[in-house]
């Protein structure tokens, strides 16, 4: 019986590592690594061709000694290493003996030359099976070390890899910074991280991740203690800081990364509206882009000289066009009161669909535009101060974000809030307790509808024109993941999940047609490893990990038994 569990425990490494060979092989094949061997992370030694088979090795490996005993963790992640790079040692073998290139245009022998290090024949391969066991060795190795030694190691490590990547993000805003470029002479080669500047980084992180575990939570627990005075003034230092840090953020960033918070803060909106609808209240909302539209397409009517019918300005028509989305919401909302689940969102993909169709029409055209839209929307202005340029628009965007959030936040913690939750763990138990469904729905899609229009409006005004393909409905299927990857329900975990799904692609445009791909393998390994979001809600991840026991615990319970 002891022989067969043990058998069972060595089929996961090796079936994990045939997958992660797969994986391994296709990023080879559609031209990854040796696109990305072109730029370095550290100067001389590690390409970003090379880290991106290291990575894809790490994960296979981090994944076949998951939840494995710390004395077992390193041999399986040895041999998922080893099983994932024997398949990539068959690719280079076979891409020697037999052309692949008429199959496979990026199979170059340039690619083969890198997977096997530039070793020649057995040589090569032995050097593509000893760097998995080496990856995989290390990866299993990581569950034996003690547990704050582990997260600095892997945050050090994180830190180094995401300074290499965005290497020419950075070196604008340190010569921005003036002085500081004398340090990043010290940090950054032409091409790279100096591996001066590497072990820095891998030092520094990792220090001060092991001194904010020895003595920041304890320096946090005192403040706990200190008196009611002392800790107002603390807190109001606190936020002294962060509103002057969000302040200055667009002049230390520059001009590119602050149009990618701009776009990151609209999302951010979007996201805590619908975050309302299906994070609290758990209706699921697909047609959530309409709102947006409808918001949009009320500022450009109301302010545009182009159609000419009242050139408002843009403060006297984002009242109306809050007002507006949330009627929409409430239109919407009555005749789906009785929907649930799928059902419910078919009914609401229909209304976005008809939505847009309708801002299409040669009927409407007139008055929306038709598919050539509505141009010359003014830009917002305040006492003379026009939003124009991204980091005037990031103040605008700011304020509208700090509103909504501290609506959602005050909404959550009120008696509507828990009654949007009760609705969402169990309608028919909420209504017995004596909530009132048809005015709590209702008020859910109202008030989610309303934050959607104030996002359309400020899009509207930041690009001063709007058009109906601007409104299709991977917009809400967007929306709808940055809030499952940040958490459903929480408001943090919205500003994470829009940071990680809008900006992380914005970030990587740089890898141009392998932009997506890369997208969508950190967001596959974001919902492995946090499946229950980047920042969920206590109580949702507490009920995701209650039924968790510790390795040894469940051994101990065996023996027992």
């Amino acid at each position: 019986m002891a022989a067969e569990k043990s058998r069972l425990g060595w089929r996961k490494p090796v079936k994990i590592g045939l997958v992660t060979g797969a994986v391994g092989t296709l990023v080879a094949l559609v031209g990854m690594v040796e696109a990305f061997s072109y730029r370095l992370i550290v100067a001389d030694l590690l390409s970003m061709g090379h880290a991106l088979i290291f990575s894809v090795l790490i994960f296979g490996a981090i994944l076949g000694a998951r939840g494995a005993r710390p004395a077992q963790a390193w041999l399986k992640g040895g041999i998922t290493g080893v099983v994932a790079s024997s398949l990539l040692g068959v690719l280079v073998l076979l891409g020697r003996i037999i052309p692949l290139r008429a199959v496979f245009i990026n199979a170059s022998p340039e690619l083969f030359n890198l997977l096997s290090f530039g070793q020649e024949g057995f040589a090569g391969i032995l050097m593509i099976c000893a760097a998995g066991l080496l990856s995989g060795v290390l990866a299993g190795g990581m569950h034996v070390l003690p547990d704050p030694i582990r997260p600095a190691l892997i945050r050090a490590l994180g830190a180094v890899v995401g300074a290499g990547v965005l290497q020419d993000m950075l070196r604008p805003i340190l010569v921005a910074w003036g002085p500081l470029w004398d340090i990043g002479e010290l940090v950054f080669d032409a091409n790279g991280l100096t591996p001066e500047g590497a072990l820095g980084i891998l030092v520094g992180v990792c220090l001060g991740y092991l001194g904010w575990e020895k003595k920041g939570r304890g320096l946090a627990a005192r403040t706990e203690t200190l008196p009611p005075r002392a800790r107002k003034l603390l807190r109001v230092s606190w936020v002294s800081f962060l509103v002057a840090l969000l302040l200055l953020l667009p002049q230390l960033l520059g001009l590119f990364l602050s149009e990618v918070l701009t776009i990151v803060g609209l999302y951010v909106l979007l996201g805590l509206g619908l975050n309302i609808v299906v994070g609290f209240a758990g209706l699921l909302d697909l047609g959530y882009v309409a709102f947006f539209a409808i918001g949009s397409y009320t500022v450009a009517i109301l302010t545009s000289p182009e159609l000419g019918f009242f050139q408002l300005s843009f403060w006297s028509a984002l009242p109306v066009a809050v007002i507006l989305g949330a009627l929409s919401g409430i239109l919407l909302g009555i005749p789906v009161l009785k929907m649930r689940g799928d059902y419910l969102a078919i009914a609401t993909l229909g209304f976005g669909e008809i939505i847009r169709i309708l801002v299409l029409s040669d009927f409407l055209r007139p008055w929306l535009g038709g598919a050539q839209g509505i141009g010359k929307i003014p830009k917002a202005s305040l006492g003379g101060f026009e939003f124009r340029t991204p980091q005037e628009l990031y103040y605008l965007i700011l304020v509208g974000c700090l509103l909504v959030g501290f609506v959602s936040w005050r909404l959550r913690e009120s008696r509507i809030g828990r009654a949007w939750m009760a609705v969402r763990e169990d309608e028919d138990v909420a209504q017995a307790m004596g909530i009132n469904l048809v005015a709590t729905k209702l008020l859910a899609f109202a008030t989610g509808a309303a934050f959607s229009a104030l996002s359309g409006a400020i899009f509207a005004t930041k690009l001063g024109s709007v058009y109906p393909h601007s409104f299709n409905v991977m917009i809400s299927i967007n929306i709808l993941c940055l809030i499952i990857v940040g958490g459903m329900g929480s408001i943090p975990g919205v500003i994470v999940g829009a940071a990680a799904l809008v900006g992380l692609p914005e970030l990587l445009r740089e890898f141009a047609e392998y932009r997506l791909l890369v997208y969508g393998a950190a967001l596959v390994a974001m919902m492995l490893l946090k499946p229950e979001g980047l920042w969920p809600e206590a109580v949702r991840k507490r009920e995701l990990h209650e039924g968790e026991q510790e390795p040894e615990v469940v051994d101990a319970g065996l023996k027992m038994g």
